[in-house]
């Protein structure tokens, strides 16, 4: 396996794209715009600086790892010749069947495809293809270059081969790939977003404010950043699509998204991609102020 297409170029499919580049592979990074992919670029230039500057990555390293690096906004051209494509585009269950039935008829024969969803079933997403046992969930943690864990998901027909191949791949970009069934949310959002919806229960019907909530689960928890924080970094609507489709896919009321959490998408506070969610953020600036409308 040399060749690594990326269908996607956000955060996620920058960062994927970045991994496989720095630990030697050919990639194509896809996407339906020239800005976005230019931007796409940077982003993985200036995180590769980054390393350089931490003593992780040599210069000599980060531009070989760029020179393998290629971009198109033409995906029957991108995946041509690609051993595994890892699909990283919006969660919207259309749009990911729409490319997985693109990607199927324009790869050759043998061809794993990948799909970086964090909720969405890859049997789902397998049932558009000819050869659903070549089909499999590498769901990514965000940011990719530095979180090791890869949740590998096994959609109903995915191939032994396959998951092996995916696992092993995983390892080699000194990742830990942890194999999980395919059941709504899998394992880690499954548990992580009812947990954040909770916080958001607790904000929306007054028990405490967004610092002290955030503040309780770093604390006491011993979690990296609040749960708050942390919807904002996944992004809101981000947060809202999984519960609907764990809302869906289990039919319990449990995971219905917080009315509050729904009211923030719709006006258009997604968290950090907007500028303003539980809390508010300025170009350049680390530090973490609540939003106006939830200080006391």
């Amino acid at each position: 396996m040399k060749n690594i297409a990326v269908i996607g170029s956000g955060t996620m499919g920058n960062g994927i794209a970045h991994v496989f580049a720095q630990h030697g592979y050919t990639v194509s990074l896809i996407d339906i715009s020239d800005d976005a992919l230019k931007k796409a670029v940077a982003t993985i230039d200036k995180n590769m600086g980054r390393q350089v500057e931490k003593g992780m990555l040599t210069e000599e390293a980060k531009k070989l790892a760029l020179s393998k690096l290629t971009t198109t906004t033409f995906l029957k051209e991108g995946v041509r010749d690609a051993d595994l494509v890892v699909e990283a585009a919006t969660e919207n269950m259309d749009l990911k069947l729409k490319i997985f039935k693109e990607i199927d008829e324009s790869t050759k024969p043998g061809t794993i495809l990948a799909s970086n969803t964090s909720s969405i079933s890859i049997t789902k997403i397998a049932s558009v293809t000819k050869s659903p046992d070549q089909v499999i969930g590498m769901h990514f943690m965000n940011p990719v270059p530095i979180m090791k864990l890869v949740e590998v998901i096994r959609g109903y027909r995915t191939s032994d081969e396959v998951t092996a191949t995916i696992m092993e791949l995983s390892r080699k970009l000194e990742k830990m790939p942890v194999e999980v069934n395919d059941y709504p949310g899998f394992v880690a959002n499954r548990i992580l977003m009812p947990m954040i919806n909770e916080a958001i229960y607790s904000l929306y019907e007054g028990v405490a404010g967004v610092g002290e909530i955030d503040t309780v689960m770093k604390l006491g928890m011993a979690h990296p950043m609040g749960p708050l924080q942390l919807a904002d970094f996944i992004g809101l609507d981000v947060c809202v699509s999984i519960l609907r489709v764990l809302h869906d896919g289990f039919g319990n009321p449990k995971y219905a998204p917080c009315p509050l959490l729904v009211n923030m998408v719709q006006a258009g506070h997604k968290g950090i991609k907007s500028g303003s969610g539980f809390y508010q953020y300025k170009s350049g600036s680390k530090e973490l102020v609540i939003a106006d409308r939830f200080k006391k």
